[in-house]
């Protein structure tokens, strides 16, 4: 299953998935739910809810998004997408009561497809049990983020017809290259080592620019990049 865009998610598209009751308001929230709901369910559980509970309550969370629309009394000139979502939801489990307000899965939201069977051996094996719920959130964000990335690096691959290459060349977008490894990966794809280091650099380049653009659709002022990329860098630093 391929990670949603998180173009999907810009300021834009947000406020038309609270324009009233419409297809494109409905496929708007879906995009939004999609990409946004494990570090939502992350925040959850570091909150002190168990696996069923914060199931409940990120579902129920998405609902009341549908329902309030709160995002049509804000500034969009103010603040990035991941710190509103963040926000609301702190405000929705603050006054959140669990008997009047919680959505059982399969019940009035089933409309909002969210895939449990992972969530929580993937949230286990990321938390370290120690993390701040805040902090919690903002490193599944990042995870999310470098993943879709990536999935958009191999999507190009793919269409270029060059999707083994970039396979193996995949893992040197995190690590700097010797010539020894270089030297091999040049003997696997049949080319120079030479060849192999400009083949890792254009990738290394392509991909902090998807990154750059990715980080920019979740903002209102694409200006504020570099100081999401610091939040993303320090995301992945124990609290």
């Amino acid at each position: 299953m391929k990670n949603p865009l998180f173009l999907t998610t810009r300021w834009t598209l947000v406020a038309s998935a609270g324009g009233g009751e419409s297809r494109p308001a409905e496929v708007a929230l879906e995009a939004i739910c999609q990409a946004y709901w494990f570090p939502l369910y992350a925040f959850v559980r570091r909150y002190g809810h168990t696996r069923e509970q914060a199931e409940d309550l990120t579902q129920a969370f998405f609902m009341d998004l549908l329902e309030r629309k709160p995002w049509q009394q804000l500034d969009q000139e103010r603040g990035k997408f991941r710190a509103f979502l963040l926000a609301a939801l702190k405000n929705f489990l603050a006054n959140h009561r669990e008997t009047t307000r919680c959505q059982k899965r399969g019940g009035d939201a089933s409309h909002i497809s969210l895939d449990w069977r992972n969530a929580d051996s993937r949230f286990h094996l990321a938390d370290d049990s120690h993390s701040a719920p805040d902090h919690a959130y903002d490193r599944e964000w990042g995870v999310q983020l470098l993943e879709l990335v990536l999935g958009h690096l191999r999507d190009e691959a793919a269409a270029e017809g060059s999707e083994d290459r970039f396979e193996i060349l995949k893992d040197f977008l995190n690590t700097a290259g010797s010539e020894a490894s270089y030297a091999e990966v040049a003997e696997i794809l049949g080319i120079t080592p030479g060849a192999a280091r400009v083949a890792v650099h254009r990738l290394r380049k392509r991909y902090r620019h998807l990154l750059r653009v990715e980080i920019a659709r979740t903002l209102a002022d694409p200006a504020m990049v570099d100081e999401e990329l610091r939040s993303l860098f320090a995301a992945f630093r124990p609290d």
